[in-house]
């Protein structure tokens, strides 16, 4: 009788190979709705982790405050970078949306002052993306802002108030310079990195 209660009991379970496709299909949606969920757990915990420790901040400390496993976490973002690059992209689209207004509508060496002096002090405040400049990652995480500078840069040369031979090393050596000594020197006083972008918009005047 044990015997035989035991086996009832197993044929009570869900074999996975009797699985019929209609029930996968049924499944499908919620699988993919858990995993949505999952990655934006994970999304909101990088962004506090790496906001509070910065590049020091590590996938096991991103999955622990998501709740959820280190395999969750490398199924969205295979490494660290990728979790990181995400996460300057956010920041750094959170800034062009915060500028954008002001923006269009100054003229191009105004729009390029104000875009400066608005990136210092955001960066006073943003450790994971000043960190990411100090170390000079600007292929991998920091491309982006470079080309963005570079552009508006290069439109503000027609006023005068750009010097003619600036490119875009120039700018990567001094904001990275820059951010690499403020770091280095655990300075966050948003008005402190504003008066070094003020310094960097006149180490680029004629």
């Amino acid at each position: 009788m044990a015997c035989g209660a035991g086996h009832g009991g197993h044929n009570e379970g869900v074999d996975p190979a009797q699985t019929t496709p209609e029930q996968t299909r049924q499944d499908a949606p919620r699988k993919r709705a858990d995993a949505r969920r999952n990655q934006e757990r994970v999304f909101a915990a990088a962004l506090e982790v790496f906001d509070e420790s910065g590049l020091q901040g590590t996938v096991p400390q991103v999955a622990e405050r998501a709740d959820v496993g280190k395999a969750t976490v490398y199924r969205s973002y295979p490494t660290k970078e990728d979790l990181v690059e995400a996460v300057v992209r956010h920041r750094l689209a959170e800034l062009d949306r915060a500028t954008g207004p002001t923006l269009a509508q100054a003229e191009p060496a105004r729009a390029f002052a104000a875009y400066v002096l608005v990136l210092f002090e955001y960066l006073a405040r943003d450790r994971l993306l000043s960190e990411a400049l100090a170390e000079g990652r600007s292929t991998t995480y920091t491309g982006p802002l470079l080309d963005r500078l570079t552009a508006l840069m290069e439109e503000a040369k027609a006023s005068g108030r750009v010097r003619p031979d600036a490119d875009r090393l120039d700018l990567h050596v001094v904001l990275c310079g820059m951010c690499l000594q403020l770091v280095g020197l655990a300075e966050r006083d948003p008005a402190l990195w504003r008066r070094y972008g003020e310094l960097t918009l006149q180490a680029l005047r004629p």
